[in-house]
Parts: C-alpha cells; sequence; structure tokens
C-alpha cells in the first residue's frame, strides 16, 4: 500500500498525514478515502485521542512515545505527526505492514 501522500521526510524526522476518528469500536488504522484513518476508541477529550495515536505510532515503530510529537492539528481531526529518529523508509514500511494486516 503507497502511502507516499502522507509521509514527508525532514533532517532527522518524519512527518505524517493522519485524520483521527475518536470514540470508535475499536483501534486501527486504515487508507481510506485516499488518506491514512485512524480509529481510535478513546474520545476527543483532555487530549486522549492524540495520546492514543502518539502510542501507536510509537509501538508500530518500536521506539518511545517520546520521539513522537504532534506539531499540528492537535484540537482538530487531522493532524501532522512529527516522529524523530526514523527514516522515510522505516515509517512507510511500518504502516504498510499496519495496513497489510487489517487490524481491527
Amino acid at each position: 500500500m503507497d502511502v507516499s501522500g502522507f509521509v514527508f521526510e525532514g533532517k532527522g524526522y518524519v512527518d505524517v498525514e493522519v485524520y483521527v476518528r475518536p470514540g470508535a469500536r475499536f483501534s486501527s488504522l486504515r487508507l481510506e478515502d485516499g488518506g491514512l484513518v485512524f480509529y481510535t476508541r478513546e474520545k476527543p477529550r483532555g487530549g486522549r485521542a492524540n495520546r492514543s495515536l502518539i502510542e501507536f505510532l510509537s509501538e508500530v515503530l518500536g521506539i518511545s512515545s517520546s520521539r513522537v510529537r504532534i506539531v499540528s492539528g492537535a484540537g482538530s481531526r487531522v493532524k501532522r505527526v512529527r516522529i524523530y529518529g526514523v527514516t522515510e523508509e522505516e515509517l512507510k514500511r511500518a504502516l504498510a505492514s499496519v495496513l497489510g494486516r487489517g487490524s481491527g
């Protein structure tokens, strides 16, 4: 699955754009309507849905959650997440793995 349109590499970090759907009956990352969509059981209160996204990405990549930050969209559904110390290829491979197994 091609996620190239949502992944952007910078110097020492990679950004990914994700649409978040809080309050779902399941937690999963999916490719829908031309974008990455993260479903989380968490409600959009007190940053819980944001925290869920950060924890999900850090777990998928096998890194500390301190290396994952929401750099824009913290109060909206569309977020830009910055991941430090990971290459674009590593992120794409991890996302493809998650998208390929169709968790839900």
